[in-house]
């Protein structure tokens, strides 16, 4: 069973799931981080951003893991721990490039799929309960304004705030209007502005809606 949490960048996905994966005792499944890691290998290996097969390919012969128990959030790429070096910001950028790629999608798909299988999950990312989960009995759709999405990025990464508001306009941009995986809202999700919310009124909401379910 998952609890599938979606919305832009910069709407509090990853610190929201993993909060309330610790909360309930699920595991995290950041499926952002699977893009990270294929860009940061495609980075590595000096790949065409650009070549969807080639890409492919690599991101099908990735190791990718987790330690997500419990809100834990360590990403390895084979044996390696990169859960830095995904966050950084060449890294993010790559990341919603290689992203586009329809064979890139099918494999981490495939993956997110086959994890959230075998077990309870609050899962996070841009097509988690249009794609990856589309029979989620809970979706929930975070949003924040433009201006909060892009202080709260820029707090973490101590990039410019305005140099952060205008990658964050393009990155929208990129990630409304590509053809596959397609930011957007299932149907029957819940959909919560997050702009004037502290975290711990986030998590407790949507503990509260998952237990009004009977999903705990």
């Amino acid at each position: 069973m998952v609890i599938a949490i979606d919305g832009p960048a910069g709407a509090g996905k990853s610190t929201v799931a993993r909060a309330v994966a610790g909360e309930l005792g699920f595991t995290y499944l950041d499926s952002g981080a699977m893009y990270r890691c294929v860009a940061l290998a495609a980075l590595e290996r000096r790949e065409s951003l650009d070549d969807g097969e080639g890409l492919g390919v690599l991101a099908e012969g990735l190791e990718i893991g987790f330690d997500g128990s419990g809100g834990g959030s360590r990403v390895f790429l084979g044996e390696r721990d990169v859960s830095r070096e995904i966050r950084s910001p060449a890294v993010t950028a790559a990341a919603s490039r290689v992203s586009v790629h329809p064979r890139v999608r099918a494999a981490m798909v495939g993956r997110q799929q086959h994890l959230i299988g075998a077990g309870n999950y609050v899962a996070e990312g841009r097509d988690i309960g249009t794609v990856v989960s589309p029979d989620s009995p809970l979706k929930i759709f975070l949003t924040a304004s433009d201006e909060e999405r892009a202080r709260r990025r820029a707090a973490e990464t101590g990039e410019d705030l305005e140099a952060v508001l205008e990658a964050q306009r393009r990155r929208d941009a990129r990630d409304t209007e590509r053809e596959h995986g397609a930011l957007r809202a299932a149907e029957d999700a819940v959909e919560l502005d997050t702009s004037s919310m502290g975290l711990e009124e986030v998590v407790a909401w949507i503990v509260n809606v998952a237990r009004e379910r009977g999903l705990v």
